[in-house]
């Protein structure tokens, strides 16, 4: 009997495994939907998202194999670049997001983006989660400037960033002001915007002179054009 309830257990964990690995990409469980979870791209167009301060995304952001990715040969053809940001504002909010950069590359995953034309980048206004190739980019020898990190303003708790080539998920969720990065079920950051911590780390960081910079409780997400190639896949957001 106990090698039959043995083995019932085992069929069962491996059923399991394999249900949660079938799921596919861009694609949300019954689970997340019971969850509340929301997908920001469809795994097929860039519908719902748009190049920052343009009126539809740039054609160098191209949907191939399931994932949005930054075309560096289209921008070579002409096309143009740009971060490109949700056609929504969010404020509370957990989000989750593959990505996988290129040998060398650098790009990120902004947030709290106030998108107006008197701030030109998406990056004046809104922090970011580090999107890096740590071992051959120069940002990688810099503190707080790798991957999972929150860019120039804390460095993670804990080294979690997988090699190039591969996909790495990193979750935000930001409620209240309180703010706390994950990369591959690792917590690299966490601290709560307004508080006079937040104000020290904004103070000794390259934004301490930004009017805008954190200022805003809602807004925009972006997926950041640094000019490498990268890719973003199963962005899935929970409003809090």
């Amino acid at each position: 009997m106990k090698k039959v309830i043995m083995g019932a257990l085992l069929l069962g964990a491996v059923t399991s495994a394999t249900a949660v690995k079938a799921q596919k990409a861009n694609s949300l469980s019954a689970k997340e939907k019971k969850e509340g979870w929301q997908l920001l791209f469809d795994g097929k167009t860039t519908n719902g998202w748009h190049t920052y301060l343009k009126d539809a995304a740039s054609p160098a952001w191209k949907v191939a194999d399931g994932a949005l990715e930054l075309d560096q040969q289209a921008k070579k053809n002409g096309a143009p670049g740009g971060d490109l940001v949700t056609n929504d504002e969010y404020e509370n909010y957990e989000l989750s997001i593959d990505w996988k950069i290129s040998s060398g590359g650098n790009s990120g995953i902004i947030f709290s983006v106030h998108e107006d034309p008197s701030f030109k980048a998406t990056y004046l206004t809104g922090p970011e989660m580090q999107v890096l190739d740590d071992d051959k980019h120069p940002d990688g020898k810099i503190t707080k400037h790798n991957a999972g990190d929150l860019y120039d303003l804390k460095k993670s708790a804990q080294k979690a960033v997988k090699p190039v080539g591969e996909w790495n998920t990193a979750r935000i969720i930001k409620k209240d002001g309180h703010l706390t990065l994950w990369l591959n079920g690792v917590k690299t950051v966490e601290t709560t915007i307004g508080t006079p911590e937040w104000d020290t780390l904004v103070a000794s960081s390259k934004f301490k002179d930004w009017q805008g910079f954190g200022k805003y409780s809602k807004g925009r997400i972006a997926l950041q054009d640094h000019g490498d190639a990268v890719w973003y896949r199963n962005v899935k957001i929970k409003l809090l």
